[in-house]
């Protein structure tokens, strides 16, 4: 078995891969049968295998863990102390295993820092004149198990850095550093950003990531050689009443273009996705793959998701700058719009085909900066918030009618 540190990774003996009873019954299930570790629970698994960071909020309620050795992604975080739920998915089995595996090594997080494009002529997941398939598709290493550095740390912020380089499939060589600051907020905070006045009576965690990368390279990157764009991925454990629900700009498709992008991996079905004169909504159950995406043109700064039963509001708010429609296009094949991708995204995860093992499951809500058209020495920040909310359900409502521009009850009835 492995232990992950911030070095790497070190083997080391463990008498069992098998959790003890004791760690069994810190194990809970909510009221639809879905077994949901505490954050405690989650936390001391994380402990035997890797470092943790842990930021806390002014009361301690709100805690976030953060692993340096996986790209200082955030693992999970809770609302409610030690106590509560974990709110991000932790792929057990994986760490488990002890293995690492070529393609990608699915550890989960709540929120992982990634590179764009995935695919196309500027690809950083395939190299040169590779044909567009899972078996020549490779998470680079520096994404998928390089650590991070730690360069500061209190109970309210962490600093991560790493000096790397890429090479994309048009044999262009990026060389560039990116720092990675994680901070928690007071619930003052939370309301400040969210231009909000929550109660003490609502459970919330609120957390910023900023997310700053520069060439550090002697060349410019521009692009005819291709561009990079930081992508933001958050892994959530999904429930059978999760919704997924994304804003959009209203107007003509032929002034903006389509709503919603849906054939990512097919056609969404018409049972799993919604758009009405709000929103879009996507079912985020955990039962079958498929993925969507907005785009410049249609998205805003915000997207979040609901659970009915468990009554959790996530909303997470990024800087999108104005006018900006330069998004690298992550899709399998030679494009002839590299730069017309999107900016926001969610996956939900099921089987990829009929018999087979879904990867988790979970569900992702996803953004990404612009493409980084950089100078040398020039630099680009993408920032994100992540928000969890829980409690009075009249309350929760008025935060999502704020951010969302929907209610609980139009979310709750989309699907039924």
């Amino acid at each position: 078995m492995y232990k992950l540190t911030k070095y790497g990774l070190i083997i080391i003996t463990m008498l069992s891969c098998k959790f003890d009873n004791a760690k069994k019954k810190t194990e809970e299930k909510n009221s639809i049968g879905i077994q949901v570790n505490s954050f405690k629970a989650d936390y001391d698994f994380l402990r035997k295998y890797t470092d943790i960071v842990l930021l806390e909020d002014e009361k301690g309620n709100g805690k976030v863990a953060i692993s340096a050795a996986l790209q200082a992604r955030v693992m999970t975080t809770t609302a409610n102390g030690w106590s509560g739920k974990g709110y991000g998915w932790i792929n057990k089995k994986h760490f488990i295993s002890g293995d690492t595996l070529e393609n990608i090594n699915i550890y989960g997080g709540e929120e992982r820092l990634w590179f764009g494009p995935e695919g196309g002529q500027y690809s950083i997941f395939f190299k040169k004149d590779a044909a567009f398939n899972l078996d020549n598709w490779f998470t680079p290493k520096l994404i998928d198990l390089e650590p991070f550095d730690l360069v500061e740390n209190t109970s309210k912020y962490a600093i991560f850095s790493k000096t790397a380089s890429l090479t994309n499939y048009a044999d262009f060589i990026f060389n560039f550093n990116i720092e990675r600051v994680i901070s928690v907020l007071s619930k003052d905070e939370i309301n400040s950003v969210l231009e909000l006045d929550v109660s003490k009576e609502i459970s919330s965690i609120g957390y910023l990531t900023k997310n700053t990368l520069k060439n550090t390279g002697d060349k410019p990157w521009r692009k005819e050689n291709g561009l990079l764009s930081i992508w933001l991925l958050g892994m959530f454990n999904h429930t059978p009443t999760t919704t997924v629900v994304i804003p959009y700009k209203s107007g003509e498709d032929q002034e903006l273009g389509s709503v919603v992008n849906d054939d990512y991996f097919g056609k969404v079905p018409a049972d799993r996705l919604k758009v009405d004169e709000n929103a879009i909504y996507f079912k985020a159950d955990g039962q079958q793959r498929g993925k969507i995406g907005v785009s410049p043109q249609r998205a805003t700064n915000v997207m979040g998701s609901y659970d009915d039963v468990s009554g959790t509001l996530t909303i997470i708010k990024f800087n999108k700058p104005a006018n900006e429609t330069n998004y690298v296009n992550s899709k399998w094949e030679i494009q002839d719009n590299p730069f017309e991708g999107d900016v926001v995204n969610s996956y939900n995860d099921g089987p990829p085909e009929p018999g087979a093992a879904p990867l988790g499951p979970f569900y992702e809500l996803e953004t990404s900066s612009p493409a980084a058209a950089l100078g040398i020495g020039n630099s680009i920040s993408h920032k994100q918030y992540t928000f969890h909310f829980e409690g009075d359900r009249t309350e929760l409502n008025t935060i999502s009618m704020k951010m969302l521009g929907v209610s609980l009850e139009e979310i709750s009835m989309i699907f039924k």
